[in-house]
């Protein structure tokens, strides 16, 4: 077998595309993978029959994963593509897998071995290149749905903290194909769509030339909630919040997508970001206490948990994210610990905040199940060729996080208080009308993984 060959054209820095020379053949036999015993092997392995009468009215999606890394049980691409080969916990009990994992291509391949492990295991090919995993191999795309995992792995940060993860490169490889094969399927991009805004600008504007489903983003919005409820749409909200951990790129962005989950619930719907800044450090609860409705809202989450006063303040590396919308409306994204991830809404007409918060994140052994939502509507998006809300709300949070790492930087020079990023593109507007996403009903079983070997 010949050692995986890199070459990055351009540096670290820059959004150049990493290109491989590769052979054009598979790490595992496509024979392997035809002589799987699919779901069969499941129901051996777990006990779980699918449903038969569903398996025979709707033809079972084939799906090609594409990943940066998966070396860890912790690692995005081990929570998602293990469920979709195996099923996931949804409303209360297992579901079995209602889609085929066909092909994987892994990155950083050398360092992913339990992605060797269960790919072998499920004789799952692991193709050499992108283009290879979604034609299976020949000329032509050949699956019925992409998977794009790109947030774990060995790769560097920028001077601003974004972390250059492969994203975007996996995704045009897959555009490549797509317009080659005169076809199109739908696709699911983990987390933020690319660190860099033009960049995931043409992501999105792909989707819509070659007329493809896209989701994707953070899986808290589909978590568990406490109250369990979802905004109406065309609510009244005048202002939000969000509290939760900020602590870098990928944090913020989890955050962010929350925020924008609610606030795009607004009456008329969205219309766009105008200004993003960021503030860092002391400086951040000046601009809390200084601005009222930011202030109000922080103060009542701290009373819906009963903390003591200046609880948030005493929390590590303060920073907040501020976000002006076209229509007048105001959002940010606070720092604070002991509140998950917790959402605050000032609605007109209404004496006191909406508050909604996703609490109860899985400990090590059930963090496999901390994205069930994401395999959901994932799921569901390849089966019914329906984006489960609208690709708008992920390409705002990702333009939002990415002015928010550049706003404290100008110049070459880092200041605290960052500077308001006017953002007159990122006019996008649309009408959120889906109806609830979220994950609801008893929680799943502190349990190991469901892996058919030994791990």
């Amino acid at each position: 077998m010949k050692e995986k060959q890199l070459e990055i054209a351009g540096g670290v820095t820059g959004s150049s595309p990493i290109t491989e020379t590769m052979e054009l053949n598979s790490l595992f036999t496509r024979r392997e993978m035809l002589g799987m015993a699919g779901m069969a092997g499941l129901a051996a392995m777990t006990g779980i029959t699918p449903n038969a009468g569903a398996q025979t009215t709707q033809k079972r999606p084939r799906i090609a994963c594409l990943v940066s890394y998966w070396g860890l049980p912790t690692s995005h691409a081990d929570w998602i593509v293990n469920k979709l080969i195996d099923g996931y916990w949804w409303k209360g009990a297992h579901t079995p897998s209602r889609v085929d994992v066909v092909s994987v291509y892994v990155h950083q391949f050398d360092t992913s071995l339990l992605a060797q492990k269960v790919c072998k295991a499920k004789n799952i090919p692991i193709f050499k290149t992108v283009g290879e995993a979604v034609t299976l191999g020949g000329k032509d795309l050949d699956v019925d749905g992409v998977v794009i995992v790109a947030e774990h792995g060995n790769y560097p940060t920028d001077l601003k903290g974004h972390w250059l993860l492969p994203r975007w490169w996996i995704y045009q490889q897959v555009m490549k194909v797509f317009e080659q094969s005169k076809r199109s399927v739908p696709v699911f991009n983990d987390k933020h769509l690319s660190y860099n805004w033009d960049d995931a600008k043409w992501m999105f504007d792909k989707s819509r030339e070659l007329d493809f489903p896209l989701t994707g983003g953070s899986s808290i919005p589909a978590y568990f909630r406490k109250p369990e409820v979802e905004i109406a749409t065309d609510t009244p909200i005048k202002n939000s919040i969000v509290v939760g951990g900020t602590a870098d790129e990928g944090a913020i962005f989890h955050c962010v997508d929350v925020l924008q989950a609610f606030h795009d619930r607004r009456k008329g719907g969205e219309t766009g970001v105008k200004s993003v800044q960021s503030i860092r450090g002391p400086e951040t609860w000046k601009w809390v206490e200084s601005t009222p409705w930011a202030n109000n809202l922080l103060e009542a989450v701290r009373k819906n948990f009963d903390l003591k006063q200046g609880h948030f303040q005493e929390g590590p590396r303060p920073n907040v994210c501020i976000v002006e919308y076209n229509d007048g409306t105001n959002a940010a994204v606070i720092s604070g610990a002991g509140v998950g991830w917790t959402y605050a809404g000032e609605i007109e007409g209404q004496k006191d905040p909406t508050i909604i918060s996703m609490l109860g994140w899985p400990g090590p052994i059930s963090q496999y199940h901390a994205a069930n939502g994401h395999e959901h509507w994932i799921t569901e998006m390849m089966l019914t060729r329906k984006e489960p809300f609208n690709a708008e709300r992920l390409l705002l949070s990702t333009g939002i996080v990415n002015h928010y790492m550049d706003s404290n930087w100008e110049n070459g020079r880092y200041s605290a208080v960052g500077r308001r990023v006017e953002t007159p593109y990122m006019n996008m507007k649309y009408r959120s009308t889906h109806g609830p996403l979220f994950e609801s009903g008893p929680r799943p079983p502190n349990t190991p993984y469901i892996r058919g070997f030994a791990s």
